[in-house]
């Protein structure tokens, strides 16, 4: 596709935050989280950050050398975590602490987030408005599936809507078959994808 991807480093953070809130700000996961536009526009940003902290000390961050897209991958490995996840804890403190929201929607996905083998998780995948549908995401994942293909590593992810899951479908990822419903809110749809051998 011609997309130069590079791996983002700290010094990236200000930019990818900015490009993060952009393009989540009205994802149905991230209205539900905070129902409210104007707190939404002052504290989204921040719940962002989280996630990408998470990713850049936890995983990596690739990011396509204009800057336009990004994608935050975490290695899981297998059997369940010794310690709780303390991240969605974070996420409220952090960002909204009055706002519970901020807290359970990682609670909810944590709880089903398969911990029997090894496997990459795509815990968010990003493009500014005005580049989204052309292709960037796709360049972006694609990547890393070619690479999981190679070592026969499974991936993951959680879907925010209908139709970023056909998106997925149509790179090899299935619906594990019960989706995260969000109180009063939207679903999420949690997706496994297994490895494609070379024949």
């Amino acid at each position: 596709m011609g997309v130069e991807i590079r791996r983002a480093g700290e010094d990236d953070r200000e930019r990818l935050v900015r490009l993060l809130d952009e393009a989540f700000q009205y994802d149905p996961v991230s209205s539900w989280v905070f129902p409210d536009e104007t707190h939404r526009g002052k504290v989204h940003g921040t719940f962002m950050g989280v996630f990408l902290d998470v990713a850049l000390s936890e995983g990596w961050v690739d990011v396509t050398e204009d800057g336009a897209a990004a994608a935050l991958w975490l290695p899981v490995p297998a059997g369940e975590p010794e310690e709780e996840d303390d991240t969605p804890a974070r996420m409220r403190e952090i960002a909204d602490p009055e706002n519970e929201r901020a807290e359970l929607v990682g609670r909810l996905t944590g709880a089903v987030h398969p911990h029997d083998r090894a496997h990459d998780y795509l815990l968010l995948i990003a493009a500014t408005p005005e580049r989204q549908g052309e292709g960037l995401g796709t360049a972006l994942i694609t990547s890393v599936l070619e690479r999981c293909d190679r070592t026969g590593r499974p991936a993951y992810l959680e879907a925010s809507s209908e139709r970023s899951r056909g998106l997925y479908e149509r790179l090899g990822f299935a619906f594990m078959g019960t989706a995260v419903q969000l109180p009063d809110g939207p679903r999420m749809f949690p997706m496994w994808r297994e490895p494609r051998g070379e024949g």
